[in-house]
């Protein structure tokens, strides 16, 4: 586990000069060296705060929009006479889709900016997301209208979290991004358990088609209310133009980008997530059926909700942890290391206990706590990316969660092998234990928090020295 430094009263002035946020020698402070130009402020504390939320309820949202079709599928599948192999082809379509735009999101957001993509972005998969009722209902063959549909919104949706972390390195002070990436990242459990309870109440109520309809509309409206207040109704116009002349962001040519990824800084942070990705992958695709099986007469809600209920204030708890530290002088490589230690190794403990017997109520606290702690990525590996290479974060952050992704897929259907050649649930929950562990010793050996994605001379003065 990565020791905690604390910088002392004789830090160095490259480490003053960062903090102080510096222009260039010409109208700076004689003596410090020349903080690297960036082409787009910081956010204002006041001003940050308001994105925050704004940005949290979009996330929120966004997995409102996402969920709606597992919810409404088995209602579905019995309006329209689907098997379960076309319900799994329509579900499955959204991954397809949502891999192959995430490397164009964040470079098109490092270029342009990445709330001008979220806009865009949000106001297309809303619009999606109300008309798959018309669309299912118009076309001849629902199955084919309804597995584009589905493909169109994994690409839409795609963008979201590359834009999310070019944003944050853009316009959020360090100090300030943890509690900002960790209170956005708990919108997607948020989402998840708001489309989970109103969108079942609803289903019930009104039919599957209210669902779609409620939750496209408020994306939409949430998108027109960041264009006209926070944006003052101005664009966003991305051009041709703009993302040739993207200022002094994502501006590396291929021989730098081959540099950067050859970092070893660079290779551990997307390991790393590709290790988080693919466990917490598992671990959502899995569980329900782990306790169904284990525990037949279980009721559906606890299972389904506590564990979210835990991660959303484990997630808030790791941000503004992660930031106090920060502010206090800490080290914040070493501050990103223990926060990827909790969520990667003491998540693991927990995970372990669920390979032997166990009762039901210890079986959720141990579900509840692996889920909670894993949450503290989003103040780890996911800010890690920010801190090397911010010019070009939302590509880079891109090129992880499509590693991600498509990993995460593989492992699901390899621990499924697993669970039945073994017939034990024991060998999925040690895989994710292996997994996890071989990915939070790639980032404690090999994780910095200094800028790789300038050259050395400059890095120099502007990374933290550790």
């Amino acid at each position: 586990m990565a020791v905690i430094q604390k910088h002392g009263k004789n830090s160095s002035p490259d480490l003053a000069c960062h903090k102080d946020n510096l222009q260039p020698d010409k109208i700076g402070a004689p003596g410090c060296h020349k903080k690297w130009p960036e082409a787009h402020s910081n956010w204002p504390r006041p001003v940050a705060r308001i994105w925050t939320v704004v940005l949290l309820l979009g996330t929120c949202l966004l997995y409102c929009a996402r969920v709606a079709m597992p919810i409404c599928a088995v209602s579905m599948a019995e309006k329209f006479s689907w098997t379960k192999r076309e319900s799994g082809m329509v579900l499955g379509s959204f991954f397809w889709g949502y891999c192959f735009t995430q490397v164009f999101g964040g470079y098109v957001s490092d270029r342009v900016g990445g709330e001008k993509v979220l806009l865009l972005s949000a106001a297309a998969w809303g619009s999606m997301t109300a008309f798959t009722p018309i669309l299912a209902h118009l076309c001849s063959q629902p199955i084919f209208s309804m597995t584009l549909a589905r493909f169109l919104m994994g690409l839409l949706q795609g963008v979201h979290y590359p834009s999310l972390a070019s944003l944050c390195s853009q316009k959020v002070v360090e100090s300030e991004r943890g509690f900002l990436m960790s209170t956005v990242g708990s919108g997607s459990y948020l989402g998840t358990l708001v489309i989970g309870g109103v969108g079942s109440l609803m289903l019930d109520l009104y039919g599957w088609e209210s669902v779609f309809y409620v939750s496209g509309l408020l994306s939409v409206l949430w998108a027109y209310c960041m264009w006209k207040y926070l944006l003052n109704g101005e664009g966003p116009i991305i051009t041709l133009e703009s993302l040739g002349n993207g200022g002094t962001q994502s501006k590396l040519s291929k021989r730098h980008w081959g540099r950067l990824l050859k970092q070893p800084a660079v290779c551990a942070v997307i390991v790393t997530h590709l290790c988080t990705a693919s466990t917490f992958f598992t671990l959502l695709s899995w569980l329900p059926t782990f306790f169904k099986d284990t525990f037949p007469d279980a009721k559906g809600w606890v299972f389904n909700v506590i564990p979210w209920l835990v991660a959303i204030p484990s997630s808030l708890f790791s941000g503004c942890l992660s930031d106090h530290l920060i502010c206090q002088g800490f080290d914040t490589t070493s501050v990103r290391k223990l926060m990827q230690f909790f969520s990667m190794g003491v998540s693991s403990v927990f995970t372990v206990l669920l390979c032997g017997n166990t009762t039901f109520p210890w079986a959720v606290a141990f579900v509840s706590a692996t889920m909670g702690l894993t949450t503290f990525s989003h103040s780890g590996v996911s800010l890690n990316v920010q801190d090397l290479a911010p010019s070009c974060a939302g590509a880079l952050f891109g090129i992880m969660n499509t590693c991600g992704a498509f990993s995460g897929v593989l492992m699901v259907y390899f621990s499924g092998y697993l669970i039945e050649a073994t017939g034990s649930w024991g060998s999925m929950f040690a895989l994710i234990t292996t997994v996890n562990l071989m990915g939070l010793f790639t980032f404690l050996a090999f994780a910095e928090a200094r800028r790789v994605d300038i050259e050395s001379s400059r890095v120099r003065h502007n990374s933290i020295h550790i």
